[in-house]
């Protein structure tokens, strides 16, 4: 019975190096996520700057182009000027290159506009990828060092695991049950000392005839209390 409650307290002590091993294992790969969303954030509004600064250029264009087109129809109006016969049809003519400047400087205004837009544009994105660039380095730094740390939680692990199941195979069937039950119900805290008639799980007072039998080591008793499995500690 005393070697029972030797592989039970190894299995208590092992759960708990596994249990805050994937804990922290878990954390890490929670910073690891996150460091990568903020990476995809920046980088999102880079690409939508991108996206933004291609349509106003476009638009650019557009004007651009249409303002060529009406520059060209006032220099051929006022080619026509020299030619024309008939008042008339010279108002008509003169009428046509006032409203073709009037587009004209409409166009030209709204380049002008759109240009510094884009120049806005251009100085944000260029902001926003050399902060995406700096976070992409800091993350890539410590992406490294969670992957090292990951590796090395795998290896504990494994090889815990692998000494985890030596240690069951070493215990009754029902003991293992029992044991797998309050580990699951008690927060990975299965099996505990009592000390000087007192369970250190639940911190309740043993009754005497129960903790006297932890001296002789004839079944492994539970708290009547929180019922976890008994070892006897020191006594004081």
């Amino acid at each position: 019975m005393q070697e029972q409650l030797e592989l039970l307290k190894e299995l208590q002590e092992l759960d708990k190096t596994l249990r805050e091993a994937r804990q922290k294992r878990a954390e890490l790969e929670s910073e690891q996520a996150t460091l990568e969303a903020d990476v995809d954030r920046i980088r999102g509004m880079v690409e939508s700057l991108d996206a933004s600064l291609g349509e106003l250029r476009d638009q650019r264009g557009d004007l651009n182009q249409a303002l060529s087109v009406e520059q060209e129809n006032i220099k051929k109006a006022e080619g026509r000027l020299p030619a024309i016969k008939t008042q008339k049809e010279y108002v008509a003519v003169l009428k046509e290159i006032d409203t073709a400047k009037k587009l004209t400087k409409d166009l030209q205004d709204r380049v002008q506009a759109t240009s510094e837009e884009v120049a806005a544009l251009e100085k944000d994105r260029a902001e926003k990828a050399a902060e995406c660039a700096a976070a992409d380095e800091q993350v890539e730094a410590r992406r490294r060092e969670i992957s090292g740390a990951l590796k090395e939680f795998d290896q504990t692990l494994k090889a815990g695991d692998g000494r985890r199941d030596q240690l069951l195979s070493g215990l009754p069937a029902p003991l293992r049950k029992r044991y797998q039950m309050l580990l699951d119900r008690r927060q990975g805290v299965a099996v505990v000392e009592a000390r000087n008639g007192t369970c250190l799980g639940c911190n309740m007072q043993l009754p005497p005839q129960l903790f006297n039998s932890l001296f002789t080591v004839s079944e492994v008793q539970s708290c009547p209390h929180c019922n976890r499995l008994l070892y006897l500690g020191a006594v004081e």
